[in-house]
């Protein structure tokens, strides 16, 4: 079976130019199969090979409400389904794919993997009214800001109207509540056309238990692994090529059709897969296939912690040739550093060496031995570029899977919020931010439902609990499924009217377009970069040097101001480009006041606490 994925969609429901419209399933175990088009007459599937089921369906329009019937017995909603307005146990709708694929900005040309600098953002607690639309919206606030991609987290369908997008059941259909496909299409353009890439987040590691009804249709899930969420999706067992497919089927849709720049498949380490050629090997072929068609270089970045350059190496060298991977260590290093908190993964770090590695290396454990893990963990990094690497100083799941969903702003003060900006900004390695904290958002993250299943509510309540009780005694998580936990979790867009907000996003917009502007960081080339720590240990400074030119990133992650002497003789001219101790910044060191201070014989740094630094310097 050939899983090379063609120019069109060919499952589901499917609308031709040229021929009737098409209904196509996989399910290869059932002996009948009917589509039940709502108010019209049934039509019958004929067997195809491999399992699928096909049938020619000349009354079906755009807007039809059908479902589909399993050997004369149970209805269940189309397990390719691009819409379900009013659910996932009920209908599914009719669309037009091909009126999709037209809503484009034909000019788009896309922005180089290593200039990317990423905006990540939950649709419906973005706005107040948590739509695409609305979300398109406030696209200038992110212009003004600076960033040029936005990474959506996952829109399939999900129970209710309140949910992370983790526990999708429809993985092709835009969830309706958030305005359903042509609203994420006109979302895309607008985009585009204002000089945005995307990024969707997609979950091919599992689906969401309300609503899943793959195993009525065929085996799409496994008991040969286990996951967290239950039995592995059947990436290698009987019967997997139709599984594959329906993945494949999925990514090539976001891209082709949708226009999507990139994805972040979440997860990965959690598709399992031991077959002679791995499902993302396959789908990276898929969309460089993709690539060549339409000149256009969409991209794959994976969540993965394993450390295992493997997901990010070419194919030539034995890899699965996906383009980038997020890296957790270098949040690690960071978070523990800054906080002091030692629980869990995070007594694997806290020490200024930590983050001084991730930036030397992106990972820490590169094949080194892990107390928490108790083995050698990790691979090296070495020849890897830096732009194969996201990184970041919050993101959905380090804020939203703490208990109380608490940012950074809650855990640590203002100086030190400068501080992880300008060294998530200025490291060597593709940036990301969470929404919000370009402004300092004191609204926390939490995580929320909104199930239909009373019984699958309560004992999320439970595990939730469970899960914080193993090391706070009578943890007493937010309710999930209370709207207010929703609703506490939506960014406040009044910040403007705080002095120390504005204050900080301007400084965010600096420090971005200082990135922007300067190729010798924006290159995200590790090979230019010397990382060195200060004697005293509580700074460290990054060197990107070009030969006469150079840049410095001085960080000090001490709670006292600091002074040291970092070269023997200084025969350069030096230039503050950025002190985050500035009075213009919010910090209580003069304007001219100079981090980096040059003589004959010396180099001295005289910082600030928690404070950060960038200065250009010349030979003279």
């Amino acid at each position: 079976m050939n899983h090379q994925i063609t120019n069109k969609r060919d499952i589901g429901i499917n609308f031709h130019p040229d021929i009737n419209p098409t209904a196509k399933v996989w399910a290869p175990h059932a002996k009948k199969m009917q589509l039940e088009i709502h108010n019209k007459k049934p039509v019958c599937l004929k067997r195809e090979n491999f399992g699928f089921w096909h049938a020619s369906c000349p009354d079906l329009v755009p807007g039809d409400k059908y479902k589909i019937r399993i050997n004369g017995k149970d209805c269940y909603p189309d397990p390719a389904s691009l819409s379900q307005p009013t659910g996932v146990h009920d209908y599914s709708e009719a669309l037009d794919l091909n009126q999709i694929s037209t809503i484009k900005d034909k000019n788009w040309k896309g922005i180089p993997q290593e200039k990317l600098i990423i905006y990540e953002l939950h649709t419906g607690t973005f706005t107040p009214e948590g739509t695409l639309e609305a979300l398109s919206k406030k696209l200038q606030h992110l212009k003004t800001l600076g960033v040029n991609a936005i990474k959506i987290m996952p829109v399939a369908t999900f129970p209710g109207n309140r949910n992370w997008g983790y526990d999708g059941v429809y993985p092709f259909a835009v969830h309706h509540a958030y305005g359903g496909a042509k609203k994420l299409a006109e979302l895309v353009k607008t985009c585009h056309q204002k000089g945005f890439a995307v990024i969707l987040d997609v979950v091919y590691n599992h689906l969401g238990p309300e609503g899943n009804y793959l195993n009525a249709f065929g085996p799409y899930f496994t008991k040969k692994y286990k996951t967290p969420w239950g039995d592995a999706v059947n990436f290698d067992d009987a019967w997997c090529d139709g599984v594959r497919d329906y993945f494949l089927e999925n990514a090539m849709m976001w891209l082709r059709d949708f226009h999507i720049d990139g994805l972040r498949l979440d997860a990965v380490h959690a598709i399992k897969d031991f077959g002679p050629k791995h499902f993302l090997k396959e789908l990276s072929d898929n969309v460089e296939k993709l690539n060549r068609q339409t000149g256009f270089d969409h991209f794959l970045i994976a969540e993965c912690d394993l450390n295992d350059t493997r997901y990010i190496k070419p194919p030539e060298e034995c890899g699965y040739g996906l383009h980038a991977q997020w890296c957790d260590e270098w949040h690690h290093a960071l978070h523990a550093l800054i906080t002091g908190e030692k629980r869990g993964y995070y007594s694997d770090f806290g020490e200024i060496r930590h983050l001084a590695k991730s930036f030397r290396h992106a990972y820490v454990y590169d094949g080194i031995f892990s107390q928490n893990r108790k083995k050698i963990f990790g691979t090296s990094t070495a020849e890897i570029p830096g732009s194969k690497f996201v990184i970041f100083s919050q993101n959905h799941d380090q804020v939203g899977n703490r208990m109380k969903g608490e940012r950074l702003t809650q855990l640590t003060d203002f100086e030190t919020l400068k501080l992880t900006a300008a060294a998530t900004l200025f490291s060597p390695f593709i940036p990301m931010l969470f929404m919000g904290e370009e402004f300092a958002e004191d609204n926390p993250f939490l995580y929320f439902i909104s199930h239909t299943d009373e019984n699958l509510v309560e004992k999320v309540r439970k595990g939730r609990k469970k899960e914080f009780r193993a090391f706070i005694e009578d943890a007493q998580p937010p309710d999930p499924f209370d709207r207010e936990t929703f609703l506490k979790s939506k960014l406040k867009w009044n910040f403007t009217e705080d002095s120390k907000k504005q204050n900080m996003f301007e400084y965010y917009q600096k420090c971005i377009e200082i990135r922007k502007e300067n190729p010798l960081i924006n290159s995200c080339n590790r090979n230019n970069l010397l990382v060195r720590e200060s004697e005293s240990g509580n700074i460290i400074i990054l060197l990107y040097n070009a030969g006469k030119e150079s840049l410095s990133v001085i960080l000090n992650f001490s709670e006292n101001p600091v002074s040291d002497n970092i070269e023997e003789a200084a025969n350069f001219k030096t230039e503050t480009l950025l002190y985050s101790a500035h009075k213009k910044w919010g910090g209580e060191i003069n304007n001219n006041g100079k981090p980096l201070i040059t003589s004959k014989n010396m180099t001295q740094i005289n910082m600030a606490p928690r404070s950060a630094a960038l200065t250009s310097n010349t030979l003279i």
